[in-house]
């Protein structure tokens, strides 16, 4: 699996924005974790399975769950917008499932079939709950 690293040129347009003198335990290495960060949105896997190269998987998710409610991210994209180390762009999803091909009555799917109830008069296949609260039809 081949791990994600921020470059050279974008660690130093990063760092300067980082929160800093920050309380608690020993601080992790700040590119290390902002690697696993932006590696595990970009692999779209879980937190937990966050490899262990990019530090301890529970310093991820916090690190990026505590930042994105204080505003970091955002604050962080307008620097770097402003500072003309990226542009400021919009992106619209493109993607799709792709449905199969008998999935809506295509090729060899599913046919409508006539049903035989109306032209039988008798009682229906079906009865109700003994659970349900209404009267049964009769």
């Amino acid at each position: 699996m081949a791990l994600f690293w921020l470059s050279d040129e974008a660690w130093a347009a990063i760092k300067p924005h980082l929160p800093k003198n920050q309380p608690g335990a020993r601080r992790v290495d700040d590119r290390r974790v902002i690697s696993g960060i932006l590696h595990v949105l970009k692999v779209g896997c879980r937190w937990c399975d966050c490899p262990a190269d990019y530090g301890p998987s529970t310093t991820v998710y916090n690190r990026c769950n505590r930042w994105s409610h204080r505003g970091f991210w955002l604050k962080l994209l307008d620097a770097l917008v402003d500072a003309g180390a990226v542009t400021r762009s919009t992106a619209i999803d493109s993607t799709y499932v792709k449905a199969q091909r008998a999935a809506f009555g295509a090729k060899g799917g599913a046919r409508p079939r006539r049903s035989a109830a109306p032209v039988v008069a008798g009682r229906p296949k079906s009865t109700r709950s003994p659970t349900s609260s209404a009267a049964p039809i009769r």
